[in-house]
C-alpha cells in the first residue's frame, strides 16, 4: 500500500467514526425531545377541535406539531418551577431545624402569674368601697 491509500484508510476510519458517534448524538437528542404518546393525543385533539373546513391534513399535523411543542415546554416550565418550590421548601424545612435546635438551647421566659394582680385589683376595690361606704 501506498502512503495515500494509508491516508485515505485512515480517513475512512475518521469519517465512519465521526458520523458513528454523530448518529448516536442524533438518537439520544431525539429520544431526550421525544413526547409522550399523551401529549401527542391531547396536542391533534386540540387541533382536530380548532380545525378550519377547508384545512388539508398536513396543515393540521403542522398545527399539531406546534401545540404539541407548547405542551412540552410548558411542562418543562412547570417541572422547572416545582424543582425551584422543592428547593425553597428544603431549604425552609432546614432553616426551621436549625432555629428549632438553636432555641431549644435558649432559656424560655417565665410565665406571669396572675395572683399579684388579682390581689392588687381587690385591694383597690376594697379601698374604693371602704371611701365610699364611710361617707
Amino acid at each position: 500500500m501506498t502512503n495515500a491509500n494509508i491516508s485515505y484508510v485512515r480517513l475512512f476510519k475518521v469519517r465512519v467514526y465521526l458520523s458513528h458517534t454523530f448518529d448516536l448524538i442524533s438518537i439520544k437528542n431525539k429520544a431526550m425531545n421525544k413526547t409522550s404518546k399523551e401529549t401527542q393525543e391531547q396536542a391533534m385533539a386540540v387541533a382536530k377541535g380548532t380545525q378550519r373546513p377547508n384545512q388539508t391534513k398536513e396543515q393540521t399535523k403542522l398545527i399539531a406539531q406546534g401545540i404539541e411543542k407548547g405542551i412540552a415546554e410548558y411542562k418543562k416550565q412547570q417541572s422547572k418551577k416545582s424543582r425551584e418550590r422543592d428547593k425553597i421548601r428544603k431549604a425552609n424545612i432546614k432553616a426551621k431545624n436549625d432555629n428549632n435546635t438553636v432555641e431549644t438551647i435558649e432559656v424560655s421566659e417565665p410565665k406571669t402569674n396572675l395572683l399579684p394582680w388579682v390581689l392588687l385589683l381587690v385591694s383597690w376595690l376594697g379601698f374604693i368601697a371602704w371611701i365610699l361606704l364611710r361617707h
